[in-house]
């Protein structure tokens, strides 16, 4: 194989190891619900009817957000599914451990 074909070879790999990428439209669809999710979260916190229910109804949100940036911003959905694994592990745990401090301390109980 000669240079110039061996240099097509590897710049058409390379372009498919890029594929799958969100397109810019993509990017602004998520930048909207993530703007929409916020509105959500700000709205609820002016229901003073929820109570102490406001913090897992946020904290639930906010995972989704969490969700939407770590997939599409940080380009976890389009990699192996072991780094969006381990990222979410650790953010199950994270959840787990603050609503355990919670509930201990009776932050919430009603």
């Amino acid at each position: 194989m000669s240079q110039e074909e061996s240099q097509v070879a590897d710049q058409h790999s390379a372009e498919a190891a890029h594929t799958g990428h969100p397109t810019p439209a993509t990017y602004f669809k998520v930048a909207m619900a993530l703007s929409i999710l916020t509105a959500i979260e700000v709205g609820i916190f002016y229901v003073t009817q929820i109570g102490y229910a406001i913090i897992p109804v946020l904290a639930i949100l906010s995972v989704g957000k969490f969700a939407l940036v770590v997939m599409y911003y940080m380009h976890l959905k389009f990699d192996s599914k072991i780094f969006s694994g381990m990222f979410f592990f650790g953010m199950f745990v994270a959840t787990g451990v603050i609503f355990a401090l919670m509930a201990l301390f009776s932050w919430f109980l009603f």
